[in-house]
């Protein structure tokens, strides 16, 4: 990154950039808060205590439990709805999701300016919400900036900073009072008058809400809106209805039919396929794989034909797994079905087996996220997992990764759990070499989302490069039959092919976004990319 020239000083845009432990510019101040430049793995303690909402109290809210209001307006309303708020919706209807957009078409509507919206992710149906951005009813977004909205980000457009958070930096920031939550806006598939809810039933159901639980937990006031209304009690509830505010039903709260992810399909590519089983034979050929191992795997087609060969060899070895964890699938459900599982947790559904199995398997049960990701925990479950296999856009030669920017600066992807699944005892990613004529391992990455240090295997169609400080590993593969190769091997292969290095993107000098790093400091600058 040639940014030199700006350490210690004051730019245009009134905050002052320095040099991380990572070796990344970085601002001190984001969106008017002071911040903590990323100080290494495992070198950041966190003082003070949780944050809290204010005090209830029984006589401001209906003895008979009824908390339906006429509309989503009306409880806007009711709740205090102002300028300068901070507002948060989830995703897990993803591309299907409309509260969103409704919530900042009132708000425009009365008139409101300058919001903070706090999504735990947007989609490309959130794209109205550049017209609010543009007339200031949302000052700025920090949720993963993707899609439209994050190539609008990209080019400088918003008027404040992005934060890009992943799903556990999301509840650590809202349990440490980085961010307060002034009203959450949580969409539930089942709810009752009371606002006790969940995503399991109803003709919107979703899966778990577990990435709205945080907000129900934390904000001074929560409305569930909800098109299908059940009497007292909503059981099993993930929304709890003591901490809710208002309820709202509406005819529709979700496109079905975008709800579920339209990555959820096995890949047909012969590389990805050839990747996901050598990932597979990796976990079994290092020793990873025993009689009640724990592992974790996205829903990317890539990782789905991984999920499928590791149930082949499964079979063929006669190992069961104790714990099954993520974004889960119908293939996971199977080896759960299929007697080669003990458990799945799931916290967020990504096809319609997963929430079926959901509502039939007693050892298929909601996961929180506090369990699995939350930093700023008291241990937590993500680093029990034997593996972990996910995707990257982008990795450099020390083993360093890239999932939020494509390699032109522009934003194109959310974190998600990524960054907290780096702490399994093996993470490995999975990526080809090349895309698109461009060789995706570089000397340095063009966004650090993911340190070295925490990446333990990378899975390319021309090869298996291992981490040289596992070596363990290494050793356990010695004498496999696998494609072992230094990564710099890959790389060098990668660009014989390519004939020429990855580009740099050129960027500007303004920081239109940073990544936070699990504990909350920030990891590195995303800077406004250059007009063509």
């Amino acid at each position: 990154m040639k940014f030199g020239g700006f350490i210690g000083r004051i730019n245009m845009e009134g905050y002052k950039l320095v040099r991380n432990a990572a070796g990344r510019l970085v601002p001190t101040v984001v969106n008017g808060r002071k911040v903590v430049p990323f100080k290494g793995v495992n070198k950041y303690r966190p003082n003070g205590r949780k944050a809290s909402p204010p005090i209830p109290t029984c006589i401001d809210y209906p003895s008979d439990g009824n908390k339906i209001v006429g509309s989503l307006k009306e409880a806007l309303k009711l709740c205090g709805l102002s300028d300068g708020m901070t507002i948060s919706t989830h995703h897990h209807f993803r591309n299907g999701d409309i509260i969103a957009n409704k919530v900042f078409d009132i708000a425009a509507e009365l008139g409101v300016k300058n919001l903070r919206w706090f999504p735990s992710a947007v989609f490309p149906c959130h794209e109205p919400i550049i017209k609010h951005m543009e007339s200031g009813v949302v000052h700025h977004i920090e949720g993963s900036l993707n899609g439209p909205l994050g190539d609008y980000c990209s080019r400088g457009k918003m008027k404040g900073m992005g934060v890009l958070r992943s799903h556990g930096g999301r509840y650590r920031a809202i349990q440490d009072g980085d961010v307060h939550i002034d009203i959450a806006v949580l969409a539930a598939p089942t709810a009752d008058a009371f606002g006790n809810a969940n995503g399991l039933y109803g003709k919107s159901a979703c899966g778990p809400l577990s990435l709205a639980k945080p907000d129900s937990l934390y904000a001074d006031k929560v409305i569930v809106v909800t098109d299908n209304l059940v009497p007292f009690p909503c059981y099993p509830w993930e929304i709890v209805g003591n901490y809710v505010d208002c309820v709202v039903v509406m005819d529709k709260i979700g496109e079905p039919s975008k709800i579920v992810s339209g990555t959820t399909k096995i890949t047909g590519n012969p590389d990805k396929l050839k990747i996901a089983e050598m990932a597979a034979s990796f976990i079994r050929d290092a020793g990873l794989l025993h009689d009640g191992f724990n592992f974790q795997a996205g829903a990317g087609g890539t990782s789905l034909a991984f999920v499928n060969f590791l149930e082949k060899i499964m079979k063929e070895e006669g190992v069961r797994a104790r714990a099954m964890v993520g974004g889960i699938t119908g293939y996971v459900v199977k080896i759960l079905e299929e007697g080669l599982g003990d458990y799945i947790l799931d916290g967020q559904s990504f096809d319609l087996e997963a929430i079926r199995s959901l509502r039939e398997n007693a050892n298929h049960v909601t996961f929180d996220l506090l369990q699995c990701y939350n930093f700023h925990s008291k241990g937590n479950t993500t680093s029990m997992m034997d593996a972990i296999v996910l995707g990257a856009t982008e990795v450099d030669a020390n083993f360093n990764a890239n999932v939020v920017t494509h390699s032109d600066g522009r934003m194109l992807h959310g974190i998600g759990g990524w960054q907290n699944s780096l702490l399994a005892k093996c993470t490995i990613l999975t990526i080809p070499s090349v895309r698109r004529g461009m060789p995706m391992i570089r000397d340095e990455v063009t966004t650090l989302v993911g340190p070295g240090e925490l990446i333990d295997v990378v899975v390319t169609e021309r090869g298996i490069a291992i981490n040289p400080r596992r070596k363990d590993l290494i050793e356990a593969t010695s004498d496999s039959e696998l494609p072992i190769k230094t990564i710099e091997e890959i790389k060098k292969e990668a660009e014989d092919e390519c004939g020429r290095k990855a580009a740099e993107a050129e960027h500007g000098d303004k920081v239109v976004a940073v990544v936070e790093w699990i504990d909350g400091t920030i990891l590195d600058s995303i800077w406004e990319v250059k007009k063509a």
